[in-house]
């Protein structure tokens, strides 16, 4: 097998590695706030059962993850494994990021003085309000570099979709790597994955300059 076809079998494996990518941040950023709510939560029943799920999904491998979400179904209720294997994917990743993200969130809101929830009182400001307009811009300003972390941690995540046999970018190159008996299918997937990293970077990168606009 040419280089060249190498790399056009794996760049069909880069859509679906995208696919999980993008969905991902889809569900997990605005689950992980709701989340992050949650953990902060008056309720010590609500706040604790909330942090200890939060702790067990980011105490375990996201690989056992995968596997308990895509099989846990069929041996614990005989249920069938789900054909399109993305769905079980998608939300083993984004439960398990959502847990990363809600503690960012948490660590950003708790940041805001408290002096700001007191003024927007004062201007008249309802709770809602005073976190949508107010808080929620600066946290989002504060937590990016963290968010962009744990994005770019997410592209190189993809490839552990392999283990349940979803047939992305790092799953061709192991099977052409097991059948050509060559190393080179997982070069190419080096660089796929370290060019699909500098383009997220650039873009967070630019999203956080914008941000910058006190200097």
């Amino acid at each position: 097998m040419t280089l060249l076809t190498m790399i056009v079998k794996m760049a069909e494996g880069l859509g679906k590695t995208c696919a999980i990518f993008f969905l991902t941040l889809l569900f997990s950023l605005p689950l992980g706030m709701v989340v992050a709510l949650l953990r902060m939560s008056k309720n010590r029943i609500v706040s604790g059962v909330t942090r200890l799920v939060i702790s067990v999904l980011r105490g375990t491998p996201l690989m056992l993850q995968l596997l308990a979400v895509t099989y846990g179904p069929y041996y614990l209720f005989g249920a069938g494994v789900a054909r399109n294997k993305l769905i079980p994917v998608v939300v083993a990743f984004a439960i398990n990021y959502a847990a990363y993200f809600a503690e960012i969130y948490r660590g950003g809101i708790e940041s805001i003085p408290v002096g700001q929830y007191e003024a927007a009182e004062v201007l008249g400001y309802t709770k809602l309000q005073t976190f949508v307009r107010i808080i929620l811009p600066q946290v989002i300003k504060r937590i990016l570099p963290s968010i962009t972390n744990e994005v770019v941690t997410l592209v190189k995540d993809t490839s552990m979709a392999f283990t349940v046999s979803y047939q992305e970018m790092f799953s061709i190159g192991k099977q052409i790597a097991n059948s050509e008996t060559s190393f080179t299918p997982f070069l190419v997937a080096g660089v796929f994955y370290y060019v699909f990293n500098g383009v997220v970077d650039f873009v967070m990168g630019r999203i956080e300059k914008r941000l910058n606009y006190y200097q």
